[in-house]
């Protein structure tokens, strides 16, 4: 899994970034590994996305920085080449499961429902993202799942904030948590890398994963 890939001990928190500028995404990263998040996912929503991924994981060799938003084949060898070194979906189609399965790299596959979670575990796939993590259940869904499914662990994302964050990581069935809360707009809009550091340092913080996987 994603964290595994971390220098270090597992961070609790992957910081989700999305960038206008690849020029931000080395020193905003190197802030990030400052403050202990040494695994990031760089997202693929803007045309700045794998330009960005390149540089820092160029610029900036202590973090490992991963794709998200990988929601087509073709994106999977763009975002290899770029120098990602791990992919996360919001969700998943057998098409695109094979290409991130084929890419060698390790891939957080998203879902929302108890079928689609089963599907993946048949195919072997058990580590998985949870999205969007608050509208679809949140750390209820997540309980009534850890029962029938306990050989799969969960990267939940979306709406997750520092302070939903530790209600999520004290579950069994969770391995870390995705968000931006660490990243204020107004703090990358003043490139504050400081600020980022202090914030990302508070996330790493916030204890450890419940389970490593």
């Amino acid at each position: 899994m994603v964290l595994s890939l971390a220098p270090g001990a597992p961070a609790p928190v992957i910081p989700v970034l999305t960038l206008d500028d690849p020029a931000d995404a080395p020193p905003l990263v190197r802030a990030l590994a400052r403050g202990g998040l040494t695994a990031v996912e760089i997202t693929l929503r803007t045309p700045a996305a794998l330009e960005a991924i390149a540089a820092a994981a160029r610029e900036v060799p202590e973090a490992v920085v991963g794709a998200g938003t990988v929601v087509r084949a073709e994106q999977v060898g763009a975002a290899a080449r770029a120098g990602a070194r791990f992919l996360v979906s919001p969700g998943w189609t057998g098409g695109l499961l094979d290409s991130m399965a084929a890419s060698g790299l390790p891939f957080l596959p998203g879902v929302s429902t108890a079928s689609e979670v089963v599907a993946l575990a048949e195919r072997g796939v058990r580590e998985l993202k949870f999205f969007p993590a608050e509208a679809a259940g949140g750390t209820a869904y997540l309980r009534a799942l850890a029962a029938p499914l306990p050989e799969i662990r969960f990267c939940p994302t979306g709406g997750i904030d520092a302070a939903r964050a530790p209600a999520y990581l004290a579950l069994p069935n969770v391995a870390c948590v995705g968000g931006s809360w660490m990243v204020p707009q107004d703090a990358l809009r003043d490139r504050d890398w400081d600020r980022v550091e202090r914030l990302a340092r508070e996330a790493a913080a916030l204890g450890a994963p419940s389970a490593q996987v």
